[in-house]
């Protein structure tokens, strides 16, 4: 027996059964990939695995122990950590909060907060990640909320810890310290479950692997030796993906978006650029190199300072997000849970609630038109749902991305999409479907703007990129000069040059 064994593992929700008869074992000591598509059942076996969902039958048994969880709490207490890619921190609380939350050290009955920084900071510092303890959450990064989160599985003495597509926000620095501290807990016989899409650091990192496809066991790999990513998409999807990119030429037209001397309290040198109709437009840069910051200049949901933006020639108002979307701008954010979507809210309303105003009369809501809305762009984006009325929170992270798509979509008159981060934590064969719905869109005179920290998409789907670094725009390449190398050396700072650029 594994030290870490699923057992017939069954979970049904209303209308959708996510996982039949799932059984794996994983070994003590070992890096365990998990992969699937976005509804494959990943998220819910490491639900039940954290405490948080209970399954239908079946059993999860550690060292030849069955366990039986409650709650994350009970989870937690017998050293199960999961790390989930939305992350479960409390914004107004430090990190040295966030971390010690329901263990507190204590003098007295008082929280010890001098011992308490002390303590995290040291954690934090052996961990090698470099963040301020008494910082709040809210000042920090998504990168750095991340690195908090993986923090939190380090500092505490886990048996198995689940990483939930770990690196979906992280730098390139940032991943290599998180790849370290892996390889660290490895060594001290920990199990660590990698959710991840991304099928370079399954390869690098992994010892093992299983694959889910609708809820059922695809493939179980105890070793990943001969192995090949092709053989995995296939499993993973059921079929051969040659091509996940599909780029293919279009008709650019004359100047869409134009944005003039950009700057704000998070971007202060002024930045400027254009949008083409009929264009997707990518923005390339490392985490914190200032391409959010930019594109909610332009959408209004942060003040500016500086600058102009217009569509077609016409001023806009971006003064806040309202006077953007009526011209025609909207904004995908990168935060899909935060930024995105509206949880506890039904897939019909996440899709209606900015396009209300065109189907309200006299204050009451025409839920007929609301309904057939809804129904047109869950079939329309291909959303994997049981009915338009569940709660977007039990959807997978691509078909939430996909639900607000839809949304914007559902808008009247919009001509300039602005997609940031388009297929974070998404897999392959929804990353495809995104890919050609953005083309689509392209093809109808749509400007399309990605901002992307994954360097294989921007050069895949995009007819021109713009890179940046420390907020500013270093550089412009068209396709035809699209360089691996050329890129992201204009992304990294001066004073940073890897070896691969150097040599």
């Amino acid at each position: 027996m594994s030290y870490l064994e699923f057992a017939h593992i069954t979970k049904t929700y209303p209308g959708v059964r996510a996982l039949s008869e799932v059984s794996f074992g994983v070994e003590k000591g070992a890096v365990h990939g998990l992969m699937g598509e976005n509804g494959a059942g990943k998220s819910t076996l490491i639900k039940i695995l954290s405490g948080d969902q209970q399954a239908d039958s079946g059993a999860i048994s550690i060292d030849g122990t069955r366990q039986t969880y409650a709650s994350t709490r009970d989870a937690f207490d017998n050293g199960v950590i999961v790390i989930h890619q939305e992350l479960q921190l409390v914004p107004e609380l430090t990190v040295a909060e966030n971390l010690c939350l329901g263990r507190f050290p204590a003098a007295g009955g008082v929280i010890a907060r001098r011992r308490m920084f002390a303590e995290v900071g040291a954690g934090l510092q052996a961990a090698g990640i470099e963040i301020d303890p008494r910082r709040k959450i809210k000042t920090l990064s998504i990168g750095e909320r991340q690195m908090v989160e993986i923090a939190k599985a380090v500092m505490l003495d886990a048996r198995v810890i689940a990483l939930d597509e770990p690196t979906s926000s992280l730098s390139s620095r940032e991943s290599e310290i998180l790849f370290t501290l892996i390889d660290r807990l490895r060594s001290q016989g920990k199990v660590i479950i990698y959710v991840s899409h991304r099928l370079d650091e399954v390869f690098r990192l992994c010892d093992s692997l299983t694959v889910l496809r609708d809820g059922k066991l695809a493939a179980h790999h105890a070793s990943l030796e001969g192995v090949t990513r092709d053989r995995v998409v296939a499993e993973m999807v059921g079929r051969e993906i040659a091509d996940i990119w599909g780029w293919r030429g279009r008709e650019i037209g004359t100047v869409r978006l134009a944005a003039r001397g950009i700057a704000g309290e998070k971007l202060p040198v002024a930045a400027s650029f254009e949008a083409r109709a009929g264009e997707i437009l990518g923005f390339f840069g490392l985490i914190g190199a200032g391409r959010s910051e930019l594109m909610r200049l332009v959408f209004g949901a942060d003040p500016r300072r500086n600058g102009q933006v217009s569509i077609d020639g016409a001023p806009v108002d971006a003064s806040d997000p309202h006077h953007a979307i009526r011209s025609g701008l909207v904004l995908c954010s990168e935060d899909r849970k935060f930024d995105g979507i509206i949880q506890g809210r039904s897939i019909e309303e996440n899709i209606n609630i900015s396009s209300r105003r065109h189907s309200t009369r006299f204050g009451i809501l025409d839920t007929k038109t609301e309904a057939k809305t809804a129904e047109t762009f869950i079939a329309k984006l291909k959303v994997r749902t049981p009915s338009r009325k569940q709660d977007i929170v039990n959807l997978s992270g691509g078909n939430q991305q996909k639900v607000i798509l839809g949304r914007w979509l559902s808008e009247q008159g919009i001509r300039v999409l602005v997609i940031d981060e388009p297929t974070r934590g998404i897999d392959v064969g929804a990353k495809a479907e995104i890919y050609e719905l953005l083309y689509q869109l392209a093809e109808t005179g749509m400007a399309i703007v990605v901002v992307s920290s994954e360097l294989p998409e921007v050069m895949g789907i995009c007819d021109r990129i713009h890179v940046m670094c420390e907020g500013r725009i270093r550089a412009e390449l068209t396709r035809d000069r699209f360089n691996e190398r050329e890129i992201l050396a204009a992304a990294l700072p001066d004073k940073t040059v890897p070896a691969a650029i150097a040599s």
